[in-house]
């Protein structure tokens, strides 16, 4: 896994066209077409996904096909692993601190009477 990995999924129309992907593979023009962007747009966005690792091209006749790859989305979760003991003791940390809080008082709803306005 790579920093490419990251920075492709970072943009919304990426991470749109990952997770539309995640159903089946679709066609460039079906993922023009589904996220309201132009041909050209969608093809810049899947080649900076397949420069990633994150989708393969398939050429069929005239058309392109993407699919999710997934070994990509496999070296990424192996990387998440590795820090998911941490981030689960620091929000432990964080749930132990929150209950220690007194709770806060109630707020007025105004459209009860003697609510704020």
């Amino acid at each position: 896994m790579n920093h490419l990995t990251f920075t492709a999924l970072a943009d919304p129309h990426r991470f749109q066209i990952v997770e539309l992907l995640r159903d089946r593979p679709h066609t460039v023009g079906e993922i023009a077409e589904q996220l309201g962007l132009r041909q050209p747009q969608t093809s810049k966005h899947l080649r900076v996904l397949a420069d990633a690792g994150l989708v393969h091209m398939e050429p069929q006749a005239n058309r392109r096909i993407a699919h999710l790859q997934p070994t990509a989305f496999r070296d990424l979760d192996d990387w998440l692993t590795r820090y998911r003991p941490l981030w689960e003791a620091r929000l432990d940390r964080l749930d132990d601190y929150l209950r220690t809080l007194p709770p806060e008082p109630p707020t007025p709803d105004p459209t009860e009477p003697g609510g704020s306005p």
